[in-house]
C-alpha cells in the first residue's frame, strides 16, 4: 500500500506540516507560506452557525421497514409493500441549550427523521412528546426567546421561563408532559418519538385522511429522576450521545414501532376539538394506534459535523400520498425550517451528502449559489418551460386539496364544543400514578418557587388549578412551602 501524502487544499504535496515558513531560523514568518495561511484560514471557519434552537443533537442512519398495508390511506410508495425497506437517517436533539450543553436535562427531545424514498426525500420532524407548548407560529420566537439565556445574566431564567408559560395557559399540557417522569430520557433509544402535528395522507383513490405518527420504543421507555440527571449531565455532558454510538458499534441497534392514528378527513371538522391543535392529543378510544411498520438504526455517521450537524430537516419535504394539515404550527414549520439552513447552510445544502436524495434523481432548474456542485449537461437550458426536453410539471398533486372559506386576516381557530386549554392537562395528571405526581408536583415547584413576582405565580398557579383541583392545590402548597423556607 502507497504512503498517502499529506497536500493544500489544491493538492500540492507539504513539505512540513511541524514548521512555518520564516525570514532565517529565528525570524518573522512569511506571508508567501501558503500552507500556514490556508490552515488558519479554514481553523477560523471550521464552524458555522449553530441551530437557533436544538442545536445539541445525535444522529445515526438506518433503515424504515413496513410491516403492515396502509394502501387504504396513503399512495406513498415507500409504504405501498410490506416488507418494503427504505434507508433513513434520523437526528435527535435536545431544544433549549445551546451546542456545548448536555443531553440529560429536562428538555423536550427533537425527532427528526429523513426518507429517503424513491420518489424523493420526505422529512417528519417531531419530538418525544406528542404535544407543544403553543399552537400558533407567531408566538414561537417569543417562546424560544423566554426560554433561552437572558441577554442581560446570561443563563436561562426562572423569571422570563414561567411569565411567558403564564400568558400562554395552552402550555399547561406540555409543561405537565415536560415536569413528569418523562421530561429527562435516560437515552435516546428509551424514548418514544412523535410527529406531533396532524398530517395529510391521500390514497390512491384521491381519499384524504388525516393521521398522527407514534413511534414506540423497543427498548421500553426509561427516564431519569431530576437528581439522576444532574449527576449524569455532570458526569458526561454527552452521555446521550456516548449511549448512542457505542450502542450501534456493539451490534445492539436501536429500534421503534410505528403506529398512526387515521381520521377521515370528512370528520375534521365536527370533532369536539380542534383536531390541528398541536397542544391536544387524539384520545386513543377515538382513534385507536395502527401499526405501519419498524424503524432500526444501524450505522453511526462518520462525521459528526458533516452529517450530524449539517442535516437539514424540513417538514415540507413531502411525496405524493403525504402533505400537510391546517395545523398553525405545522404551517409556520413549513417556512421556517427551510429557510433556517438557507441561512445557516447555504442555498445548495440540499446537495450536501447527508441531505440529497439516495433513491431519486435531482431535476430541475435551479442553479448557481455558494457551493453548487450540480451542473447538469451542457446543453440544459436554466429556464422552463423549454423545447430542449427539459424536466416538465407532472400536473398530479402531492395530497388532496383543502378546503379553505372566509376572510382574510387574523382569526383564532374555529371553535369546537371542548377547545379549552386545560383538559388534556387535567387528564394526563389523573392518569399518573401517586409517586409519578408527587415528582410531578416537586419538579414545578422547583422551577415556579424561583420566580420573583407574586403575579406571575398566581396565573401559572391559576392554569393548574383550571386543569385539575388536586393538581392546582398541591402545586400551590408546594411553592408556598418553598418560598416560606
Amino acid at each position: 500500500m502507497s504512503k498517502r501524502v499529506l497536500t493544500t487544499e489544491s493538492g500540492a504535496p507539504v513539505a512540513d506540516n511541524q514548521n512555518s515558513a520564516t525570514a532565517g531560523a529565528g525570524g518573522p514568518i512569511l506571508l508567501q507560506d501558503q500552507h500556514l495561511l490556508e490552515k488558519l484560514a479554514r481553523f477560523n471557519r471550521e464552524r458555522i452557525p449553530e441551530r437557533v434552537v436544538h442545536a445539541r443533537g445525535s444522529g445515526a442512519y438506518g433503515y424504515f421497514e413496513v410491516t403492515d398495508d396502509v394502501t387504504g390511506f396513503t399512495r406513498a410508495d415507500f409504504l405501498s409493500e410490506v416488507g418494503r425497506r427504505t434507508e433513513t437517517f434520523i437526528r435527535f436533539s435536545t431544544v433549549a441549550d445551546s451546542l456545548g450543553g448536555a443531553d440529560a436535562v429536562r428538555d423536550p427531545r427533537g425527532f427528526a427523521l429523513k426518507f429517503y424514498t424513491d420518489e424523493g426525500n420526505y422529512d417528519l420532524v417531531g419530538n418525544n412528546t406528542p404535544v407543544f407548548f403553543i399552537k400558533d407560529p407567531i408566538k414561537f420566537p417569543d417562546f424560544i426567546h423566554s426560554q433561552k439565556r437572558d441577554p442581560f445574566t446570561g443563563r436561562q431564567e426562572p423569571d422570563n421561563v414561567w411569565d411567558f408559560w403564564a400568558h400562554s395557559p395552552e402550555a399547561t399540557h406540555q409543561i405537565t408532559w415536560l415536569m413528569g417522569d418523562r421530561g429527562i430520557p435516560a437515552s435516546y433509544r428509551h424514548m418514544n418519538g412523535y410527529g406531533s402535528h396532524t398530517y395529510q395522507w391521500t390514497n390512491a383513490a384521491g381519499e384524504a385522511f388525516f393521521v398522527k405518527y407514534h413511534f414506540k420504543t423497543n427498548q421500553g421507555v426509561r427516564s431519569l429522576s431530576a437528581d439522576q440527571g444532574a449527576e449524569l449531565a455532570g458526569k458526561d455532558a454527552s452521555s446521550h450521545q456516548t449511549d448512542l454510538l457505542q450502542a450501534i458499534e456493539r451490534g445492539v441497534n436501536p429500534s421503534w414501532t410505528l403506529h398512526v392514528q387515521v381520521m377521515p378527513a370528512a370528520e375534521a371538522a365536527d370533532y369536539r376539538f380542534n383536531p390541528f391543535d398541536v397542544t391536544k392529543v387524539w384520545p386513543h378510544s377515538d382513534y385507536p394506534l395502527q401499526r405501519v411498520g419498524r424503524l432500526v438504526l444501524d450505522r453511526n455517521p462518520d462525521n459528526v459535523f458533516a452529517e450530524v450537524e449539517q442535516a437539514a430537516f424540513s417538514p415540507n419535504n413531502f411525496v405524493p400520498g403525504i402533505g400537510p394539515s391546517p395545523d398553525k404550527m405545522l404551517q409556520g414549520r413549513l417556512f421556517a425550517y427551510a429557510d433556517a439552513h438557507r441561512y445557516r447552510l447555504g442555498i445548495n445544502h440540499t446537495q450536501l451528502p447527508v441531505n440529497a436524495p439516495k433513491a431519486a434523481v435531482v431535476d430541475n432548474y435551479g442553479r448557481d449559489g455558494l457551493h453548487a456542485t450540480r451542473y447538469g449537461s451542457r446543453q440544459d437550458k436554466n429556464y422552463e418551460p423549454n423545447s430542449y426536453s427539459g424536466p416538465a410539471e407532472t400536473g398530479a398533486a402531492l395530497a388532496a386539496p383543502l378546503a379553505v372559506h372566509g376572510w382574510t386576516g387574523t382569526h383564532e381557530a374555529p371553535a369546537h364544543t371542548k377547545d379549552d386549554d386545560f383538559f388534556q392537562a387535567g387528564e394526563l395528571y389523573r392518569l399518573m400514578s401517586a409517586d409519578e405526581k408527587d415528582r410531578l408536583i416537586a419538579n414545578i415547584a422547583g422551577g415556579l418557587s424561583q420566580v420573583t413576582r407574586d403575579d406571575v405565580i398566581e396565573k401559572n398557579l391559576a392554569h393548574f388549578h383550571a386543569a385539575d383541583a388536586d393538581y392546582g392545590t398541591r402545586v400551590e402548597k408546594a411553592v408556598r412551602a418553598l418560598r416560606e423556607d
